[in-house]
């Protein structure tokens, strides 16, 4: 599986990974609902599962994916500022650019 993480995204990502408390765990990106071809995503700090693909990103930051779920593989997690500071989760390559 696949994912990118954009510098901004990381950067935000870690702050929270840094945080005592969140020491052992893991950025989770999970499939919140879907409907027609794409799915709409979510984010939460998990520990890994049996169902799990562990990627590692070219930014430092390890994901978990849940293995059985295709629209997961080949995310992309963004953090914008403008016009409303916060993530967004899409799946290019599976034609997916963002919530409708």
């Amino acid at each position: 599986m696949n994912c990118k993480i954009s510098r901004n995204a990381a950067k935000k990502i870690q702050e929270e990974l840094d945080k005592e408390e969140n020491k052992e765990l893991r950025l989770r990106v999970y499939v919140t609902h879907k409907h027609g071809d794409h799915a709409h995503y979510g984010m939460d700090l998990d520990t890994p599962k049996e169902t799990d693909a562990v990627v590692e990103t070219d930014k430092g930051i390890t994901v978990l994916l849940d293995k059985n779920e295709p629209l997961l593989d080949g995310i992309r997690v963004d953090y914008f500022y403008t016009p409303e500071e916060g993530f967004a989760v899409t799946n290019p390559g599976k034609g997916n650019h963002g919530d409708h």
